[in-house]
């Protein structure tokens, strides 16, 4: 592991680094905040999964989450959204290919080749936290914004105890019925749709709850909001299944990190609340 770039903030230490991942055949880059709090014992991890072309920057830089990390003794993990790289299939279209990972295992060419964001983020990066880092790893959450929303929901729910408490921002909820999900599935899982419904929130809380209340935002004036995001329909798969659900429409707000960072303590204090509880 080698460290790009280090700054302190609020107390706490915000470091960038890049490693050669095993998983993934390629160099990748992460970000690490960690709180004031691990020069005494170490804190619980949570883990940040960002959305169509973001990296791990998106949310250090503009998310407004030191603060209250630094306050409540949380370290926040947050990795790329795809692998990356020359060797890396890629397409020209922002959706698909690098940036565009899914937080999934691909199954077809070109991309089974490096395309498995779930097993880095559930095994290869947690194991590099863990050799580098004053973490308590037996304390562990996650939440993310659009794609990564998708990616925190189905990550927990395809591994229920893992993470102590999961939530979202404009999470993509139902992504066999979306365009942008249509499109990733088919080209990382083929045409089988039954596949599809492994890393589907709508489908998998049907058959798995959750032991926590999964907590959504979602901005009201979110440009995406009925053609790829969908929210109602997992708040109805929740409402059948009986998983518990908090998801708050918020009024005047897009999909922006102006609207992630007006309610990012929220989110904190959610699963500060878990992490320590």
């Amino acid at each position: 592991m080698e460290t790009v770039s280090e700054w302190t903030s609020f107390g706490g230490d915000l470091s960038v680094h890049d490693h050669e991942s095993e998983t993934l055949g390629c160099t990748m880059r992460f970000a690490v905040f960690d709180p004031p709090q691990t020069s005494d014992d170490p804190v619980p991890v949570l883990y940040y999964l960002s959305g169509l072309t973001c990296t791990w920057a998106n949310v250090m830089e503009k998310g407004g989450l030191q603060r209250k990390a630094a306050e409540l003794g949380v370290m926040i993990v947050a990795p790329d959204t795809s692998p990356r790289g020359k060797s890396v299939a890629d397409d020209e279209a922002y959706d698909l290919g690098q940036g565009a990972g899914f937080y999934l295992t691909a199954t077809q060419d070109p991309w089974a080749s490096h395309y498995r964001m779930d097993q880095y983020v559930m095994e290869e990066l947690p194991s590099i936290i863990r050799s580098n880092f004053a973490a308590d790893m037996k304390r562990q959450s996650i939440f993310g914004h659009s794609m990564g929303g998708h990616g925190a929901l189905t990550l927990a729910l395809r591994n229920p105890g893992h993470f102590r408490s999961v939530s979202a921002f404009s999470p993509i909820v139902a992504p066999s019925q979306v365009p942008w999900g249509q499109k990733a599935f088919k080209a990382y899982l083929g045409d089988d749709e039954a596949a599809w419904k492994a890393h589907d929130a709508c489908e998998l809380v049907k058959t798995t709850q959750l032991d926590t209340t999964i907590l959504i935002d979602q901005g009201e004036d979110d440009q995406f909001l009925d053609e790829q995001l969908k929210p109602r329909l997992f708040e109805e798969a929740c409402r059948e299944a009986g998983q518990s659900l908090a998801i708050r429409m918020r009024p005047g707000y897009d999909h922006s990190y102006y609207f992630i960072s007006t309610f990012m303590d929220d989110h904190i204090m959610h699963h500060a609340k878990a992490l320590y509880g």
